[in-house]
């Protein structure tokens, strides 16, 4: 959430900066309800200290004896047009606050302009793609030719979306995520947590999946309303939702695992082919909680340690900043690694690294304790995948493919297949 000062004393500069991401703010209305807000505060406030003089007014009568009635009368009036004030002023916080949930955060000014991913800018390449002497298949043929991937398997048990590995892939995917773990937690200085899958809304508030993007989200039906998650930065981030860090605990580098459960609403007809885009996957997710000051070195080594999983797997990449029109909801600064995919010809993300400023910190009320000051602050918060399992898994399958169908195991990877070279 934005700090809603801003709101209150520079909306003008507030509309000009969500501009960059091609939103139009309704700064009229914004500006009508806070004028209205500060106004019926004033009056319950006036309306607070009346009632309380005439209180002890009636106190000071009925001690002397005197006839109260006309006081109690006043008083009891007073109560019904305070009860009304306070009425209204609950009713334009919560049309200012839905205002406030409802606006994304503020680009950083090193995000370059742009409406959508066109403006995307390149900061870098990493490998060459492929050359192959034979036509490339796609990680669908692949795995379908030898029965290890099938979707439509899956539809049966779940329908559309879902795949089923068997054999080799799903052994190739549990090493995928063992290997990104020990990479993280052995030589990244990150500690492994576990957590639940499923949140309450408090916690995808916090991280600013809702209100806006419940129709991303898979509710689960009973007596209490949880949701699968739709990414580990859910549950990992609000570890420190509600708390008071000492500058010591800081920075707080956390690795998870989890399956991840997102709708894809708005997305039908978009990569309907294979693994791209599920309704269920594996990823492995980075997260860190950092002093302010520490943010924007924080982000260039979460990326770092994303891209190095990538290295370390021969899987060719490149790194692109988000112009401001890309940026997720709750981002201020973003990169995305795209790996290249010899299936698609192209480059297709497989982890967006980002840097949320204090929005997500104010949302969950996370601070560190600052020893200057000695006062509570907000932290800053950051995450990106490291990487996303199916992808990664599709780009070895992809981009490591032999001749006759077999898959070439990376190096960094044989440890974890009892020293296959080959999926065959």
């Amino acid at each position: 959430m934005l700090d809603p000062r801003l709101l209150r004393t520079d909306l003008d500069w507030v509309a000009s900066q969500l501009a960059r991401r091609g939103l139009a703010i309704d700064t009229t209305r914004i500006q009508a309800l806070e004028s209205e807000r500060k106004l019926v505060q004033t009056q319950v406030q006036e309306l607070q200290n009346r009632r309380n003089t005439r209180s002890k007014a009636i106190g000071r009568a009925k001690a002397e004896g005197q006839d109260i009635a006309h006081l109690l009368a006043e008083v009891a009036d007073l109560g019904d047009q305070l009860q009304a004030a306070e009425s209204r002023l609950e009713g334009l916080r919560a049309a200012l606050e839905e205002i406030a949930l409802g606006l994304p955060n503020i680009p950083d000014p090193s995000v370059p302009d742009g409406r959508d991913e066109s403006a995307n800018r390149e900061e870098r390449y990493w490998g060459s793609p492929p050359v192959f002497d034979f036509p490339p298949r796609d990680h669908v043929d692949l795995g379908g030719k030898r029965g290890w991937m099938d979707f439509e398997l899956a539809a049966k048990l779940s329908g559309a979306r879902f795949v089923t590995l068997s054999g080799p892939l799903a052994r190739l995917q549990r090493a995928l995520i063992q290997f990104m773990l020990d990479v993280h937690t052995q030589e990244h200085g990150y500690t492994e947590v576990y957590v639940p899958y499923l949140v309450n809304g408090e916690c995808l508030r916090g991280t600013g999946q809702l209100p806006k993007f419940e129709a991303d989200l898979f509710r689960i039906a009973g007596e209490r309303t949880l949701y699968l998650i739709p990414t580990a930065e859910v549950p990992v981030t609000n570890l420190v939702r509600d708390r008071i860090l000492e500058a010591e605990a800081l920075p707080c580098k956390w690795v998870c695992h989890t399956p991840c459960f997102r709708s894809e609403a708005g997305s039908y007809g978009k990569d309907t082919r294979g693994m791209i885009r599920q309704h269920q996957f594996e990823k492995v997710e980075l997260v860190q909680i950092v002093r302010p000051e520490d943010a924007a070195r924080a982000l260039e080594e979460l990326t770092s340690h994303a891209e190095a999983i990538l290295q370390r797997l021969e899987l060719p990449y490149r790194v692109v900043s988000l112009c401001a029109g890309d940026l997720g909801f709750a981002a201020c600064k973003t990169y995305d690694l795209e790996v290249w995919l010899p299936g698609q010809g192209a480059y297709r993300e497989i982890s967006s690294c980002s840097h949320f400023g204090d929005f997500q910190a104010r949302r969950l009320q996370a601070r560190w304790r600052n020893p200057e000051t000695g006062r509570p602050e907000l932290v800053h918060t950051l995450n990106g995948s490291g990487l996303a399992v199916g992808r990664t898994l599709v780009a070895v399958m992809e981009n490591h493919q032999q001749a006759d169908g077999n898959i070439r195991v990376p190096e960094a990877l044989r440890p974890y297949l009892g020293g296959m070279e080959f999926l065959a």
